[in-house]
């Protein structure tokens, strides 16, 4: 017994884990946002954001697009795949071993027919002696948590295009509506110039800039048409649905969704709880830490502790430990343990990068989302004073007392300034709801439960 002892030894070294025990970084962030009060929004993780628009298509197609869109459906396998892995570290990855039996028949020279049967089994444990095998499990431990905050990542980014382009539908309906109504004022116009014509009071120059600027505002609307048919054709792919029956659900039409006044976006110190991208780079971190765990302890021995037992005629059985010293391939991996430190280096600059990348991208959207309201404000009073200013130069223009040119810059701006209303609207909804994923809202809101 005394050879074993220095392997026993060993053995006790098995509570011994090498590599970096993981730190939780630390960021310098400001406490405030640029353009922001500087309160905090708390946890919101589960604030459905979308239902802010009082839109109950839009409520419907973000509960069908949470359970059914095949980006966050791929997303929740990965978790499958992560849990799969970790499942591998561990016990299970310190133990082996298998049973194996066969069958013999033959015939000897005597002509006499024999069968013999033997069988064996083999086992082998690996002590861990450096803590590899238990960094091993930190790392799986490690990525299977970024897999399910990559899953809130997907889930935001689905979000993120299906109101988009609901949005965008919209305003292609309400732009093609505006364009509609503009055909039937300037057929009306022309119509109008042609009775001035017939009276002497309006020339054939009159006419022809009328029906010019009717065919030119009947050439924008297949623009606003097709806008509208994509749009829908990509809320179908999120959904992984046909797009007909969209169509028809929505072909009615709707108002265009405006965002409710709320706008807080908290403070970057929320960044860090609440957006799954920048909590999956720390994970990724955590997982790269531990990988140095792992390369550093197959610098070291490595123990099996290993037997057979085989049933035959005669039967043996055999047991012992088995000592593996790394001697010849040490430059590989030691050249393995510092490509595991850079990598773990750069996974903590990328989640810094991320934080920062956050942070920006949430005052970007803060300061867009206000200047888009004050937009809004000034467009709709100038839409409404164009559309009395037309109003009036229609009723100078048939008594006489006003030129058509008068009337065609009145109809012009009219209907300009109605469409770039159109226009603000949705900048201002698309410029809300990329604050709102910016900030991590609703990112853990998974499909309904029936």
């Amino acid at each position: 017994m005394k050879p074993v002892l220095p392997l026993l030894l060993l053995a006790g070294l098995a509570a011994c884990t090498v590599g970096p025990d993981y730190k939780a970084p630390d960021i310098g962030v400001t406490s405030r946002f640029a353009e922001s009060g500087g309160a905090s929004i708390g946890d919101v993780a589960l604030d459905r954001w979308w239902e802010g628009f009082g839109d109950a298509n839009l409520n419907a197609l973000a509960s069908r697009g949470l359970a059914q869109n095949l980006d966050v459906a791929t997303a929740v396998e990965r978790i499958n795949q992560s849990q799969a892995a970790l499942r591998a570290t561990g016990a299970s990855a310190l133990v082996t071993g298998n049973v194996s039996a066969d069958t013999t028949r033959a015939k000897g020279q005597s002509g006499a027919i024999a069968t013999e049967s033997s069988g064996s089994a083999s086992a082998a444990l690996v002590i861990d002696l450096f803590g590899g095998e238990a960094r091993s499990r930190q790392e799986a431990m490690a990525e299977l948590e970024a897999s399910q905050l990559d899953v809130g990542t997907a889930r935001l980014a689905f979000l993120s295009s299906l109101v988009g382009d609901y949005i965008d539908a919209r305003y292609f309906q309400e732009a093609a509506a505006i364009t509609r109504n503009l055909i039937d004022a300037r057929q009306q116009t022309l119509e109008l110039v042609e009775r001035q014509r017939a009276a002497g009071l309006s020339t054939d120059l009159d006419v022809l800039q009328a029906r010019a600027l009717l065919e030119q505002t009947r050439a924008t609307l297949p623009r606003f048409e097709q806008g509208y048919y994509s749009s829908i054709y990509a809320i179908a792919t999120l959904l992984a649905e046909p797009a007909q029956p969209l169509l028809d659900g929505l072909q009615r039409g709707g108002a265009q969704p405006r965002p409710p006044r709320s706008s807080e976006a908290g403070v970057p110190a929320d960044i860090l709880r609440n957006r799954p991208d920048v909590r999956a780079a720390e994970r990724g971190y955590a997982s790269a830490v531990a990988a140095i765990g792992v390369a550093e302890a197959s610098l070291y021995p490595a123990l099996d502790l290993s037997g057979v037992v085989t049933v035959a005629n005669p039967s043996s059985w055999g047991f012992g430990p088995s000592l593996v010293l790394p001697v010849l391939n040490q430059p590989l991996l030691r050249a393995n343990r510092d490509q595991a430190v850079s990598l773990a280096r750069q996974a903590e600059l990328a989640w810094r990068s991320s934080v920062f990348a956050a942070v920006e991208s949430v005052q970007a959207q803060q300061g867009a989302t206000q200047r888009d309201r004050r937009e809004v404000a000034a467009q709709q009073a100038a839409t409404e004073t164009y559309r009395q200013a037309r109003d009036l130069s229609r009723e100078t223009y048939e008594a006489g007392t006003t030129t058509f040119l008068d009337l065609l810059d009145a109809e012009r701006s009219a209907g300009n300034s109605a469409l770039a209303l159109a226009a603000s609207i949705q900048g201002l909804a698309n410029d809300w709801t990329a604050l709102q994923v910016a900030t991590g809202r609703g990112w853990a809101v998974g499909p309904p439960t029936n």
